[in-house]
Order: C-alpha cells, then sequence, then structure tokens
C-alpha cells in the first residue's frame, strides 16, 4: 500500500506505515481578518530540521516564500469588502525536533520540513495536497529559487495545473512543475526548441499572481467570530534523511 507525494514535478511512493499517524484532523495555517485595515493575513510557521538546515537558511527561507507570495500584492473579496492578502512566514530552526512533537502538534499555524543535501531523485516534496510536512533537498532552495513557495502552495491546496503547455502564455505561475513547455525567455536555454534539453521551464522563473491566490479560495472559509480561519490540513509526517542507494 502506497501514498503520493506531490513535489517539484514528479511522483515518489512511500509506505502506508510512514504515514500510519499522519491522517489527523488539524491545519497548516491560519487566516486571520483585520477589517479595521482591510488586511487579511496568512499566519504560517515553519519548523526545519535535518543535517542540511541551519539558522540562517530557515530565516531565509522563510523570507523567500514571503517575499514570492506578497509580490503579487493580492486581494481577496469577502461580503463585499476587499482585503489586501498578507503571507506572514516565520522561518524557524529547530535541531532537537522531534517525531512525538510533529506528531502532538495542535497549532494551525505550524509546519515541519527536513533538509538534507540529499533526496531521491533530486527533488524537494510535500506529504500530499494541503498538509504541513515535507522534505527539501538543500540545492532547490539556494539562489532565490521558487521551490519553497511553489511547495508551500501545495500546502495550501493547490495542485500542479492540467495544461502543462503554457507557449504563447508568457511568464508561468508559481505553481506549474518542472518539465512545463513555457516561451523561450523561461526555458532553462532559450536558444533551443521547446520539449528538447534546455527546453522546458526554468522554475526560477515561475512568479506568483493573483490568480494563485484566487485559487487558495480564501473567500471559502469559515472565519469565526474573531475573524480567523483555517487553511489546510495536518498531515504530522516525521521524514528520516533519505540515503543514496548503491
Amino acid at each position: 500500500m502506497s501514498t503520493q507525494l506531490l513535489h517539484t514535478g514528479y511522483s515518489l511512493k512511500i509506505s502506508a506505515y510512514t504515514l500510519l499517524i499522519s491522517f489527523l484532523s488539524t491545519d497548516m495555517g491560519e487566516v486571520e481578518l483585520q477589517p479595521a485595515n482591510n488586511s487579511l493575513i496568512i499566519h504560517c510557521i515553519m519548523y526545519f530540521y535535518g543535517g542540511a538546515a541551519t539558522d540562517i537558511l530557515s530565516r531565509q527561507i522563510a523570507e523567500d516564500i514571503a517575499g514570492h507570495w506578497n509580490q503579487a500584492q493580492g486581494s481577496v473579496i469577502i461580503k463585499r469588502n476587499l482585503y489586501k492578502a498578507i503571507f506572514d512566514v516565520e522561518g524557524i530552526y529547530d535541531p532537537l525536533l522531534t517525531p512525538q512533537t510533529i506528531y502532538q502538534n495542535s497549532n494551525p499555524r505550524v509546519n515541519y520540513f527536513r533538509i538534507e543535501e540529499y533526496a531521491h531523485g533530486n527533488i524537494s516534496f510535500v506529504d500530499g495536497l494541503g498538509s504541513n510536512t515535507g522534505y527539501f533537498k538543500l540545492e532547490n532552495l539556494l539562489n532565490n529559487s521558487t521551490t519553497a513557495a511553489h511547495e508551500f502552495g501545495h500546502t495550501f491546496g493547490l495542485d500542479h495545473p492540467r495544461n502543462l503547455d503554457i507557449r504563447g502564455h508568457g511568464q508561468p505561475g508559481i505553481m506549474y512543475p518542472r518539465g512545463t513547455l513555457v516561451d523561450p525567455p523561461f526555458q532553462y536555454d532559450p536558444t533551443v526548441p521547446a520539449g528538447s534539453k534546455g527546453g522546458t521551464m526554468n522554475p526560477f522563473t515561475r512568479k506568483v499572481f493573483q490568480s494563485d491566490i484566487d485559487d487558495l479560495k480564501l473567500n471559502r472559509l469559515n472565519y469565526d467570530r474573531n475573524g480567523f480561519a483555517i487553511l489546510g490540513e495536518f498531515s504530522s509526517v516525521w521524514h528520516d534523511a533519505q540515503i543514496p542507494i548503491t
């Protein structure tokens, strides 16, 4: 028995044993309405662990995610009121994190991601749509990569678009996976034919658009009397470091 994991453009399987305790009904992020200043704040705390995780890198990833999602200057209409969408992301390095902490967490803002230099297939992934756990390959996170921002979208329930040939439609959105066919300026190598080596989307060219924020369906959440709602679900998966297969 196995389950599919979502990541940067491939399929990966893990055993049901790994997910034995993963299907708990909690949440990945908390959304706060602030009518006084017309703001809608998406709160998210990301804990990082693993051999390649550091304090500096953890803060950098959080800033990178917030930067990509806030640069869209998105807005949401709720009950005829227009709110500015603000992504508040905090990154924390926790070298002493334990599986038990992940399994027992009940804070809707908290997420957990392992970071290692090695990952099977050289990919980063999350544990399904709307999850709060995953595994990052260090190389995917460096040099202002969009990988963390892409996986962040998965944790909020966003899937890859169905049409992966968007030639003629300009810059790719944040949720397009590796392998997408794009216009030459957005390929790894703009000089080669689409689909050939180097002729697919360079993930560094992805961008968050208003349409990506629309897809979060923040206007459909159940806000309580204090203006808070939850977004995503809690997967609660602890990841061991992956080891190269010899």
